[in-house]
């Protein structure tokens, strides 16, 4: 199993921007300190739910923070942004970070930021398609051309290109003894938990080895339309962290019936549904009910601050979830409790499901020390139980 952190550089109430951001560095900096697989980035624009506008520009400052992690887009929104403007940023995070970074996107909500970027509403409701096969031939090829009703130009060349060989790699790094050991060198100070370091040669994982043929592109699945969308594509689906065991057995199971109505085989299934990434919460206490407790505390607040602020784009009339009782779902679902709860209910998603990748929403305290303390114990008292 492969566990990630989800950071939304959420604004709870009484925090500044600046502030959020300084969490999200931090907790991804600690995530890699603690083990984790990965990192996964959102973007929002003009609510404070999250105040990361571009997740490929977070994702670039923070591989330069790391050196082991992967990190991710959970998502880029294609909705709002030229399809080849997003494909030249992740070629050159892919290549300059020896292939630590994934690309997720989705198309968004029907949001006022259609209005201010000047794609419309269209490009929301039936731009997806055409947006997101302009971006994967950006990726995959070495010139791009395009004639649809959203883009149209003639055959440019890709640079750069996300899909060349890689250059031969040299060899391979050995760490001394504290770095195995997660010790700090200069204190001796235990800073992360041992056994998920992943040192070696080059491709011992998708998100960590050179760059072969572009990056991991992960798709976000609200519907069936945006599931049949990825499974034609072949690419592995984000789930969102309101869905439960059940809904995401259907939205697999809808997958599967996709796929194959493609054509596709089945050794290629199972291989891409080894990639699908389940989103959920995460909050580690000593006691189940202190852990709820925490996030009760903090995330309704945030939720009515945040999703609160969300203007629609032509003044369609919208619903929010009852944020007490949203949060009080979200505690139902994922892994908030002890350290043996929250691994038992993720290695439950998982015998259920089939899934094995996790994006968790660490954050959800509101506080950066309490987050920094979360992931801490993730990684510690969580991950060593998954095995």
């Amino acid at each position: 199993m492969r566990v990630g952190a989800f950071l939304l550089s959420a604004q709870f109430p009484g925090q500044s921007h600046a502030e959020a951001l300084e969490r999200t560095v931090r907790t991804a900096v600690a995530a890699e300190r603690a083990g984790l697989d990965s990192v996964w980035l959102a973007e929002h624009h003009f609510v404070p739910y999250g105040v990361c506008p571009n997740a490929a520009t977070l994702a670039g400052m923070l591989l330069g923070r790391t050196r082991r992690i992967g990190i991710g887009t959970a998502v880029s929104v294609l909705s709002t942004v030229h399809p080849v403007a997003l494909g030249e940023q992740a070629a050159m995070l892919h290549l300059i970070s020896g292939g630590r970074f994934t690309l997720g996107v989705g198309r968004g909500g029907p949001w006022i930021d259609l209005d201010v970027f000047g794609s419309g509403v269209a490009a929301y409701e039936q731009g997806f398609p055409e947006r997101l096969d302009l971006l994967l031939r950006w990726l995959r090829g070495s010139r791009v051309g395009a004639n649809g009703p959203q883009f149209s130009f003639p055959e440019v060349a890709v640079v750069p290109r996300a899909a060349e060989a890689a250059p031969a790699p040299g060899p391979a790094r050995v760490p001394d003894l504290a770095e195995w050991l997660g010790l700090d060198a200069a204190t001796g100070a235990l800073v992360r938990f041992p056994r998920q370091r992943r040192d070696g040669k080059a491709g011992d994982s998708p998100l960590c080895g050179r760059p072969q043929s572009g990056p991991p592109v992960i798709v976000a699945c609200t519907s069936p339309d945006s599931v049949r969308q990825a499974a034609e594509r072949g690419l592995p689906m984000l789930l969102g962290m309101h869905s439960g065991d059940e809904d995401k057995q259907q939205m697999l199971a809808a997958y599967r019936t996709a796929w194959r109505a493609c054509g596709r085989g089945e050794e290629q299934l199972t291989r891409i549904e080894r990639e699908h990434v389940a989103a959920g919460v995460v909050q580690i206490e000593d006691r189940t009910s202190t852990a709820r407790a925490s996030l009760l505390r903090a995330m309704p607040g945030w939720f009515e601050y945040g999703l609160g602020a969300h203007r629609t784009v032509d003044g369609r009339e919208r619903r929010m979830r009852d944020p007490h009782e949203y949060t009080e779902l979200l505690c139902d679902l994922h892994a908030v409790g002890t350290p043996k709860h929250c691994a038992d209910r993720l290695l439950a998603t998982a015998e259920r499901t089939g899934l094995r990748r996790f994006a968790l929403l660490a954050e959800g305290s509101g506080n950066r020390a309490a987050t920094l303390h979360n992931i801490s114990r993730l990684g510690a008292e969580v991950l060593p139980q998954l095995s």
